[in-house]
């Protein structure tokens, strides 16, 4: 049951960017999926479907932003507590209120918003798709975002550089463990396997390929995690108090993590979904942190 709750939140931030445009199309009939095809010439009304492009886009022109997905991210930060909002928590987006607001362009994380995107191509609305899984999609986004509202990126991407350590050290072996049922881990194909190797950490699930319904992510057995048995062990926190369920399971004494007490907790949004800038800052000052005290 938990896992099941788990997957949509997964899906929102596992699919997050190679950014494909779709404009208009000529007709009414319905499209399967988006199509790669240039800007529209003029964007003045953006509705942003994830907190990612919705914060981006704002720092960029927050003139634009007219629709935003109500999430906790976003309700949290004041700036945005006047646009309105299209969806709620990890419900589907409104197709009316989205068409209420007349977009020039609207932004949607593929995979999860497949359905709606293609109803607004079909009613001739540009779309925006977008997946994020490595560092250089989030800073291709922004250059997209950029071009899309004619602003200017620089400033944005010279600050995402300052979240990064300048030269990598290779740090402890590494384990992050995103979920209890089942114990899943993210390894290279993910946004946060691509931040722990920026890190310089020895992710210890990498390169391992297994059974999972998500694209990044490998399902461990709890003898898979002995045998990894990590320096450092992270624990992702969805809430639930499956973190402290975890730490119940008979193996977990056993870890060298555990034995050393160096056991670190993180927040969903940030290490496993980007979910906004400033999450995506706290992700990297926590990692720096840990592995500054290895």
């Amino acid at each position: 049951m938990y896992f099941h709750r788990l997957l949509p939140l997964l899906m929102l931030g596992l699919v997050a960017c190679t950014p494909t445009i779709s404009p208009a199309p000529p007709s009414a009939s319905p499209i399967a999926s988006p199509a790669t095809t240039i800007v529209p010439a003029q964007v003045n009304r953006v509705v942003a479907m994830t907190s990612l492009s919705a914060d981006i886009l704002h720092r960029l022109d927050q003139t634009k932003l007219v629709g935003i997905p109500g999430n906790r991210l976003l309700r949290q930060n004041p700036a945005f507590a006047k646009v309105p909002t299209v969806s709620e928590g990890r419900s589907q987006p409104n197709l009316e209120k989205i068409l209420e607001l007349k977009p020039d362009l609207v932004i949607g994380a593929a995979g999860f918003h497949d359905q709606t995107l293609a109803k607004l191509n079909s009613l001739g609305v540009p779309t925006l798709t977008t997946k994020v899984d490595r560092w250089q999609d989030l800073e291709a986004l922004t250059r997209e975002l950029a071009t899309a509202v004619q602003a200017d990126p620089t400033l944005l991407l010279k600050d995402y550089q300052t979240l990064l350590p300048a030269t990598p050290v290779a740090k402890p072996s590494t384990l992050v463990l995103v979920s209890r049922q089942p114990l899943l881990s993210p390894n290279k194909a993910s946004w946060a396997g691509d931040l722990l190797a920026r890190f310089g950490a020895n992710n210890l699930a990498t390169n391992l390929q297994g059974q999972s319904p998500m694209q990044g992510y490998i399902t461990l057995s709890p003898e898979k995690v002995l045998e990894a048995d990590p320096e450092v062990l992270i624990l992702v926190d969805v809430g639930d108090g499956e973190i402290q369920k975890l730490k119940a399971e008979p193996f977990w004494n056993q870890l060298k993590a555990t034995k050393s007490n160096q056991v670190y907790v993180f927040d969903y949004y940030g290490l496993v979904n980007p979910g906004s800038v400033e999450t995506i800052a706290q992700a990297s000052k926590k990692l720096k942190q840990v592995f500054a005290a290895q």
